[in-house]
């Protein structure tokens, strides 16, 4: 028997190549976007925008956040009558590049440190799972460049990066199928599923075949991603789903032209020979079209003709139902 990779008597073993363990990764932050990690080590100020939305910088730490997917601080704080639209309207038109609108609800009282600073923060996480997601266009950094509302508290890029890993792993384990996160949800009819919670049964309450994860969070006041855990539950235990993609149109149907009078005798004479003249030719391109073909004088063509290229459209509770057997088999 031959032993691999054992060291001779009397000499010195090589050193041990350098690996670099998940939990050192995790804390270096994750490498979402090397660019933003670039930018925190040269203690950079300005916004970073992204495909899914931007991120505020100040010497290096993380400010402010927003997306199109997540709702803004204003939504989390005017809901729930926290703060009310006056006062915030009122701040926004005093805010300035010296002092944020934040700043002046805290200098005039209308709302306590901690409650602001609380929906500040958690607004910032929301928006900044959705911006670090993975995109399929460069990011771009504007120096100096500020927001209005400005910011109480900074965040690290590493520890937004780390927690932005830790929802993604929590929504893998709940369900691992992205589908419902962007797309339209609707209610599928479940067999034997556990009862809804009261949140999940708000966000089944506004689920209509048009409204996304993002929508129903706005019109709850909920943070994005607390609605995500929730659809990623209800899409779990089968009560809902969230539709497919519509199959393209079908292409338009060419114009019909006529190729020939009724009666005239075929190109290449009475002896029916193409355009070559030798009697091989017949059947080629002078020919006539059979009698209710397709293309044939009189006869049009057809009106919806097949797309293959076309996938029907699928919604089946029994796909959901086949899922979460293949999942529970893969566990054990």
């Amino acid at each position: 028997m031959t032993l691999v990779g054992t060291t001779p008597k009397g000499t010195t073993p090589p050193p041990r190549l350098p690996v670099r363990e998940r939990s050192a990764a995790r804390e270096a932050g994750g490498g979402l976007s090397p660019m933003l990690t670039r930018l925190a080590a040269d203690r950079a100020t300005g916004v970073l925008e992204r495909e899914r939305g931007s991120l505020y910088l100040a010497e290096g730490r993380v400010v402010h956040a927003e997306s199109p997917f997540a709702p803004g601080l204003d939504v989390l704080l005017l809901t729930h009558g926290t703060l009310d639209g006056a006062s915030w309207q009122q701040a926004l038109d005093r805010a300035g590049p010296e002092q944020g609108a934040l700043r002046l609800l805290l200098d005039a009282d209308r709302i306590p440190r901690g409650a602001l600073e609380l929906c500040q923060l958690a607004a910032l996480y929301d928006a900044a799972y959705f911006v670090l997601a993975p995109s399929s266009a460069p990011g771009r950094f504007r120096y100096g460049a500020a927001h209005p509302l400005g910011g109480l508290r900074s965040v690290p890029v590493g520890s937004l990066e780390r927690e932005t890993l830790r929802r993604r792993e929590l929504l893998d384990r709940l369900w691992p199928d992205p589908l419902a996160d962007g797309a339209p949800l609707v209610r599928a009819e479940a067999f034997a599923a556990p009862a809804p919670t009261a949140r999940q049964r708000a966000v089944l309450a506004l689920v209509d075949g048009v409204r996304t994860a993002s929508d129903i969070a706005r019109e709850l006041g909920r943070q994005a991603f607390h609605t995500l855990v929730d659809v990623r539950r209800l899409a779990a235990a089968g009560l809902l789903t969230g539709l497919f993609p519509p199959p393209p149109p079908p292409p338009p149907p060419p114009p019909y032209v006529q190729t020939g009078t009724p009666g005239a005798p075929p190109a290449g004479g009475p002896g029916g020979t193409g355009s070559s003249g030798g009697p091989g030719a017949a059947g080629t391109a002078g020919a006539p079209a059979l009698p209710g073909a397709p293309g044939a004088p009189g006869v049009p063509p057809p009106a919806n003709p097949p797309h293959a290229a076309s996938l029907p459209r699928v919604n089946d509770p029994d796909i959901t139902l086949l899922k979460r057997l293949r999942d529970a088999l893969e566990a054990l």
